[in-house]
């Protein structure tokens, strides 16, 4: 019989393992706020507004990466709880060369048809030229970041996230040092952002492979060494699929969303664009505890210690309880500070303060539904996540127009917490359904 492993101990590790990815997805969202900032204060208001309008569109390509290498994470994990580590390096040669070459061939439609696909979104005409140059030259990215997202699922999968961390760093160095060189020195306006934004990609994703290389022997591979073999294709697709099939609808939910908002005029779709900028590093530590969660959770169900993984979802509730609540407690008050920080006056400001006072509120439920989530995640069980998320982006499309008479511009912010609702209540059935199959 295993021995109890104490809670103080879980609680370590789930920070250990999670702080610097938290810290990653920071700096990734600095360097993200760097175009914003920049722009705004050298370009001007307009131009902060065009490169936020296209957001959701990038986010529909990377969540499309990140929703398929988060399955990849899960199955490397599992293996490598297993004590299967000869696996990893066939796993992760597959699907870098699988990713990349598919991302590879959507760069160049994208580069060439961003403007058109800017159009469908109802961009607003005075931010659509803006827009189309800063989001063609964001597609030549794609690749690199493709490549990037699998060497970081492989390492997070053997227990190392401090990597993506340090990636991160020399990402954020280079886009920051870009940005004030090609917007604010050489004035390429938003193009010159976008350029920044790309070549830190690049020089992430040339940081990271070699970093495995030199420190991580066991997923080490030679690019022409014998092909993976059908079942690590096939395993990798079924755990990457479901979350890919789940992110990519999310992604395209999402760019309904942002037609709709557009409807709202230029001020709302500032402040929006912008507040989600801010709230996307808020829930920065709720994402990555969760993600914490579902790794600590695979590797444990890989070395079949069923009791461990239980533990981890128990304690990973108290410790992302007490950080969802001091978030709450943080953001209302200083929410129109913080979209002021990126050159917004007036109504902009007011329209995203009370975005964060409509929201805030609902942080513990998301970060409670993205602990069952890992949990259930963790455990392989990558269809559930992938239905409820699907449900719960239905719900919110659903809210949002439903609730416009209600809220007005805000109903964006409530039809979001809703949905959170639905996904913590939908998660819950599935782990007592779990849980009842483990003892039937």
């Amino acid at each position: 019989m295993r021995q109890k492993i104490p809670a103080g101990q879980i609680a370590r590790e789930l920070v250990a393992f999670s702080a610097p990815l938290i810290m990653s997805g920071v700096l990734q969202q600095l360097y993200n706020w760097a175009d914003a900032f920049i722009v705004g204060h050298v370009l001007g208001q307009l131009a902060m507004g065009a490169v936020g309008a296209t957001v959701t569109c990038v986010n529909f390509f990377v969540t499309v990466m990140t929703g398929f290498t988060l399955g990849l994470n899960v199955y490397m994990a599992q293996r490598h709880g297993a004590g299967r580590d000869g696996e990893l390096p066939l796993i992760l040669r597959a699907f870098c060369l699988i990713l990349g070459a598919a991302f590879l061939a959507a760069a160049a439609p994208g580069f060439a048809f961003a403007g058109p696909l800017l159009g469908l979104l109802d961009t607003t005409p005075n931010m659509l030229p803006l827009s189309t140059q800063y989001l063609s030259v964001i597609f030549l990215g794609m690749p690199f970041l493709a490549v990037y997202n699998v060497y970081s699922a492989a390492l997070r999968a053997v227990g190392d996230s401090r990597a993506p961390f340090l990636a991160v760093c020399v990402s954020s160095l280079v886009n920051v040092a870009l940005d004030l060189l090609l917007v604010a020195v050489i004035p390429l306006g938003v193009r010159g952002a976008a350029i920044a934004t790309v070549a830190s990609q690049a020089a992430m994703t040339v940081f990271i492979v070699l970093y495995a290389v030199r420190k991580r022997p066991e997923l080490r591979f030679k690019l022409f060494s014998r092909a993976p073999g059908r079942p690590v294709v096939r395993t990798g697709f079924a755990f990457g699929l479901p979350p890919m099939v789940q992110s990519s609808i999310g992604a395209l939910g999402s760019l309904i969303l942002q037609s709709y908002m557009n409807g709202f005029g230029d001020a709302t779709v500032t402040a929006i664009t912008t507040a989600y900028r801010v709230d996307t590093i808020i829930l920065l530590p709720i994402i990555n505890l969760g993600s914490a969660i579902s790794t600590l959770t695979a590797q444990s169900h890989g070395a079949g210690d069923s009791a461990r993984a239980g533990r981890i979802l128990s304690v990973g509730c108290a410790v992302m309880s007490a950080v969802a609540l001091a978030l709450t407690a943080a953001v209302i008050p200083a929410g129109g500070h913080l979209i002021a920080m990126f050159g917004a006056e007036g109504d902009v400001v007011a329209i995203g303060a009370d975005f964060f006072r409509c929201i805030a509120p609902y942080y513990a439920v998301y970060g409670l539904a993205m602990c069952v989530r890992g949990y259930i995640e963790g455990l392989g069980d990558m269809l559930c996540s992938s239905a409820v998320g699907i449900a719960a982006l239905a719900l919110r499309i659903g809210l949002s127009y439903a609730l416009t008479g209600i809220f007005w511009n805000m109903t964006i912010a409530y039809a979001e917490a809703f949905c959170w609702v639905l996904m913590l209540a939908l998660y819950l059935l599935r782990l007592a359904a779990l849980r009842r199959r483990a003892k039937g």
